[in-house]
């Protein structure tokens, strides 16, 4: 039992004869006491560091939304509906006196009595229904309405035209023998009967237009139109346009012929006459009779189907016509007072746009800008039957739209989608641009300006009416961004310049005085310049957090939609406006706090400082952009008392912290997943988080970041060491179980050093900063790596520590097992008597590998198998002159031993089992078991194989060997020596050589020689040359071999060792290889190092000293003589 408690004893000693970097946190001045040391309470206010490691935790929290660039996703996190707009009813189009009103709706009554033409499917047919809708717009009561009615009914019927446009004609028919025609148009309208004219049957001749003066009579040649003839052609293009006044429009007819060019008839095409003889008139191509009360009243635009004079006629193709029925003489009292049909159909489309958006608000949402202006059917067909009549062209219509909308929506919000839509509408008709007069076109370009200031002072306020969190408000930045663009386009076309500027240089402007606004509101409620310095700090960490978060919804959101519609850089141009302000203010109140620094203001300070290098660092993630040009730059200066302050503040919280997770922890594992404790957890989580909280700080300044880092990677060292001694502590209170084997509490302490060791050692490595060239080839700075390694070696053997005091609880079963094999009958069997062995380490492993993590698990199994390994070597050392069995059953126990620890692969390795104390051991049972004679080989054998670890420290010996045939003797020639170690006062040597063959069995009759004596020299010349009779046969054998032992003279004492050499006869000449003819000399002499016996050597020794036989005895004498010689070795 002593044996094994020397063996844990010595385990121990090694553990703690390394130096550490817990050595050397003891040894510092003033640490006589080997208590724990506990924290300083003045950093901070004493508690348990919850608190503290808290607001680290919201402070990476806060970090951890700030790596890298932000996208449009993460930001975007609501749908609801945008902030309402402001609203302002000053900017919509002025009021209209009770007179205007009055004509207003005189007007639009006058055009729903006065109608023409034919209602489509989408327009409300009836009358009385529009004419109830006009007077729930204007609000006029039944007898005022009634009465307005009489009026309009009794006044003038407008008159009315119908504007036709000839387009074009496709497939007519080919006329000339090239297959083509030369056609022309003749048309004009007919007047009618009373009622609508119905297809009839007409006589096989061509239709003419005769002069007459009546109604009903033929038609006056004045009244009939002709287009231009299109040579060589079957599609003929003319757009050419006429205007026809329509005296009855349920009667009248529009009738068009296509004729074939026949030859000039100048009378005919002059005043419609005819030519005298029918061989000179035009060939007949097609005709169409058009109802004028059969054209929309929206007009219409399409392809008519060219119809034949009679059932002989043979027509084909189709002709394009554009029809719009229109006024041109209008009794209201608006066209008496000279108000244009433009001014009536915008008045009258602000009132019924009011009314509409009115009747549509109990459905909208609260706040909701979605309407779209969407008009109900009667308010569509009265602004279409205005529009007709009044003959407004499509930019017009377009542009009235565009001004009422837009006015509109500065006093009551609608969807920028349909103002964006009304803007395209007017754009895809701009080429009639020129044809606006210029009243129409100034109103044109106020309507510009007034939508222009409106969306600047929106844009102004930016973050209030489009915040970037809201995706229904982002969108409707986008498309207002859309309209300003669309005005942009406009504007190089008008005569009439609405801006005095580039707007986009407006909208720069405006951006601009709205960061200000905002910045300026921000400060004042966050950080008024009122307060104290103190209070101002707090706000100040507020106001550059909000800032920040600005930053990024400008660079996820806006930046993208500004410069990709109206090609502004809205994030440099803020980024730059924001950046300068905040470090004005920064630099201003830093400069102010840096004589009054106190905790709590370095704390703050090191709050700020994190979002200002956020700052910084967002900036130069940007590619292309340099931070070294931002005001901001250098920022981090001022900051470095606080810094420091802070890192001393973590230090001692983090001690505070560890101290109270210990306090509370069972030593249990944490959960069924788990094998390590709570304290654990907690102490990774914080090491963890001062790992991070440096990645954040990034200090910028290198000889500075030097500094920070390796105080800090201190710290962190003397924490983790600090950890690990309160754990020793703990498990030293807990109470043992009686007969305990397996230590619970001590595998959980093992598995939290194990977890301990990783996260610290990854914290440490995370520590890393910037060194030039230094430290490349690890990748760690040079002070951090020597940090890092002290701590790994410190960690490393206070697990080898708690393994050695878990494996010592087996250490009396272990010897119990081993000495139950050593005593067990050669009867019975080997593997029954291994059998109880095997058992205990199943069980006890079994529960280890429950307990202990991978890592750990594997500790233990190496201190149990070299536990095992010297138990079995004890009881070797302690059983002589025992049977071969006995050997060959601890044999058989190593290889059952080896098999069970490597477990297919899923233990120790094999090149780990069999290596050290297995090689001993391994060694000793082979041994055991050989003769005397195999022992005294296996001798020579292990100096064969011997190498000298330090050639130069015992010196060279050459020599030249060979084997001469003919007289079968070996010749040795001891050449000389050098470099050999003074083994005299005077610093010299007097030495000679021994040289002898081995072992002596294989030569029995060969005694050794030895060379003359050189006197007071390391370097000695000999030049002798001996002869040894011996057959060749025994030269062959294996282990046969040359010893040279040099030794040191001394005359008053015994001669001092000074170190040997072999060489194997084997190989030299003449043994090698058979020769014949006389003797055979080496060709090259051969330097031999000189060198000590090894341990190897000296197993095989001791092995020969246990056996009492006489060959063994003289052999071991004979070397125990030689060995006083070696104790005088320096």
């Amino acid at each position: 039992m002593s044996s094994l408690l020397e063996i844990k004893s010595s385990v121990l000693r090694q553990v703690q004869a390394c130096p550490s970097f817990r050595r050397k946190t003891e040894e510092e001045p003033g640490s006589a006491s080997t208590d724990l040391q506990e924290p300083a309470t003045g950093a901070w206010k004493p508690g348990d560091g919850v608190e503290f490691f808290a607001q680290i935790r919201l402070i990476l929290k806060k970090g951890e939304g700030r790596r890298g660039l932000p996208c449009p996703e993460v930001l975007l996190r609501s749908s609801s509906p945008a902030p309402a707009e402001p609203m302002d009813p000053n900017r919509g189009l002025r009021a209209l006196t009770q007179e205007e009103e009055e004509m207003l709706y005189e007007e639009a009554l006058y055009t729903v009595l006065y109608r023409a033409g034919t209602m489509g499917p989408n327009q409300v047919d009836d009358q009385e229904a529009l004419l109830r809708y006009l007077q729930q717009v204007f609000g006029t009561s039944p007898e005022e309405h009634t009465e307005a009615i009489e009026r309009v009914k009794k006044a003038k019927a407008p008159t009315y035209a119908l504007k036709v446009s000839v387009m074009r004609a496709k497939n007519l028919l080919a006329k000339d023998p090239n297959g083509f025609s030369d056609p022309y148009c003749m048309l004009g309208i007919l007047p009618g009967s009373g009622n609508p004219q119905e297809p009839g049957p007409h006589k096989e001749q061509r239709f003419s237009f005769r002069k007459g003066a009546k109604r009903g009579s033929p038609l006056p040649a004045k009244c009939i139109q002709v287009t231009e003839v299109k040579s060589s052609t079957l599609n003929p293009v003319w757009k050419e346009h006429f205007l026809f006044e329509i005296e009855d429009v349920s009667t009248d007819l529009l009738h068009l012929d296509i004729w074939y060019f026949k030859q000039i008839v100048k009378s005919a095409r002059a005043n419609g006459t005819a030519g005298p003889t029918e061989d000179h008139t035009d060939d007949f191509l097609g005709c169409l009779n058009i109802p004028v009360w059969e054209v929309p009243v929206a007009g219409e635009d399409r392809w008519f189907k060219l119809e034949p004079r009679s059932s002989a006629s043979r027509v084909q193709g189709d002709c394009q016509l554009a029809l719009k029925l229109i006024t041109t003489q209008r009794d209201t009292g608006m066209s008496q007072r000279g108000r244009s049909g433009f001014l009536s159909y915008l008045l009258l489309l602000s009132r019924l746009l009011q009314f509409e958006h009115r009747a549509q608000e109990p459905f909208l949402q609260p706040n909701s800008s979605s309407w779209r202006g969407e008009l109900s059917g009667p308010a569509a067909t009265v602004l279409c039957l205005h529009g007709a009549q009044s003959n407004l062209s499509e930019l017009q219509l377009a542009v009235l739209h565009w001004q009422v909308s837009s006015r509109h929506h500065q006093t009551c919000t609608l969807d920028y989608g349909y103002l964006l839509g009304l803007l395209e509408d007017m754009e895809a008709h701009w080429e009639e641009a020129a044809s606006l007069p210029q009243e129409q076109e100034e109103s044109l370009a106020d309507s510009f300006s007034a939508f222009s200031e409106f969306a600047l002072r929106l844009l102004r306020q930016l973050r209030d009416y489009f915040p970037a969190t809201n995706s229904t408000a982002v969108h409707r930045l986008e498309l207002l961004l859309k309209c300003l663009d669309k005005l942009q386009l406009f504007q190089p076309s008008l005569q009439i310049c609405p801006f005095e500027t580039e707007l986009n240089m407006d909208i720069a402007a405006a951006l601009k005085r709205g960061n200000r606004e905002w910045y300026d509101r921000l400060l004042n409620t966050k950080s008024p310049r009122e307060q104290s310095g103190l209070k101002r700090l707090a706000g100040l960490v507020e106001l550059v957090d909000t800032v920040y978060e600005d930053l990024q919804s400008c660079y996820g959101i806006y930046a993208s939609l500004f410069h990709s519609i109206i090609k502004i850089d809205f994030f440099t141009l803020t980024f730059r406006q924001l950046e300068r302000l905040v470090a004005e203010e920064v630099w201003a109140l830093t400069e102010e706090l840096s004589p009054k620094m106190t905790l709590e203001v370095a704390s703050r300070l090191f709050e700020l400082y994190l979002t200002l290098a956020d700052i910084q660092r967002f900036w130069s993630s940007i590619p292309g952009r340099d931070s070294h040009t931002l005001a901001l730059a250098g920022i981090h200066a001022p900051f470095l008392p606080a810094v420091k302050l802070w890192l001393q503040v973590l230090r001692d919280q983090a001690k505070w912290r560890l101290q109270g997770a210990v306090d509370v922890d069972t030593l249990e594992p944490l959960d069924a997943s788990s094998k390590h404790s709570s304290s654990a957890a907690t102490a990774s989580l914080c090491f963890s988080h001062i790992q991070e909280l440096w990645a954040f700080l990034a200090w910028p300044d290198p000889a500075q970041a030097q500094g920070l880092g390796t105080q800090l990677s201190q710290d962190l060292c003397e924490a983790a060491l600090f950890y690990t001694e309160l754990l020793r502590k703990k498990v030293h209170t807990q109470p043992r179980a009686t007969g305990e084997t397996v230590s619970e509490p001590l595998c959980v302490v093992l598995n939290n050093v194990e977890l301990l060791r990783r996260v610290v050692g990854q914290a440490l490595r995370g520590l890393a900063w910037s060194e030039g060239d230094a430290g490349l080839e690890v990748g760690l700075p040079r002070p951090l790596l020597s940090c890092t390694q002290a701590l790994d070696e410190d960690l490393q053997r206070e697990a080898r520590t708690v393994t050695a005091h878990l494996t010592s609880k087996m250490v009396g079963d272990i010897r119990k097992y081993v000495q139950h094999i050593s005593l067990s009958p050669d009867s019975i069997q080997n593997d029954e008597a291994v059998a109880p062995l095997m058992k205990y380490l199943d069980e006890k492993l079994t529960v280890l590998n429950t307990l202990l993590v991978k890592e750990n698990l594997s500790r233990v199994l190496e201190a149990l198998w070299e536990l095992l390994l010297q138990t079995i070597l004890q009881a070797l050392g302690t059983n002589v002159d025992v049977s071969a069995d006995f050997y060959s059953r601890f044999h058989f126990t190593l290889e059952a031993l080896v098999t069970f620890f490597h477990a297919e692969g899923k233990g120790l390795p094999l090149e780990n089992l069999k290596d050290g104390s297995y090689k001993k051991l391994e060694e000793e049972l082979r041994l055991h078991k050989c003769s005397t004679r195999e022992c005294i080989e296996q001798y020579y054998l292990d100096k064969l194989k011997q190498r000298s670890l330090e050639q130069n420290r015992f010196g060279r010996l050459s020599i030249r060997c060979h084997y001469e045939v003919a007289e079968q003797r070996l010749a040795v020639e001891v050449l000389h020596a050098a470099d050999l170690l003074p083994l005299d006062a005077n610093g010299l040597s007097d030495p000679f050589v021994i040289v002898e063959l081995g072992p002596p069995h294989f030569f029995p009759l060969v005694r050794s020689q030895r060379t003359q004596v050189k006197s007071r020299t390391l370097h000695p010349v000999y030049d002798e040359l001996f002869y040894f009779s011996v057959p060749a046969e025994a030269c062959r054998r294996r282990g046969a071999c040359v010893l040279f032992t040099v030794m040191d003279h001394d005359w008053l004492s015994t001669n001092d060792f000074a170190g040997e050499a072999a060489l194997s006869l084997g190989n030299i000449g003449g043994i090698l290889r058979s020769q014949m003819g006389g003797s055979t000399k080496a060709e090259q002499p051969v330097t031999l190092h000189l060198r000590r016996p090894r341990a190897q050597v000296k197993s095989t020794l001791r092995m020969l000293e246990g056996r009492t036989n006489r060959e063994a005895q003289e052999f071991v004498k004979r070397l125990r003589e030689l060995e006083k010689c070696m104790e005088m070795d320096p």
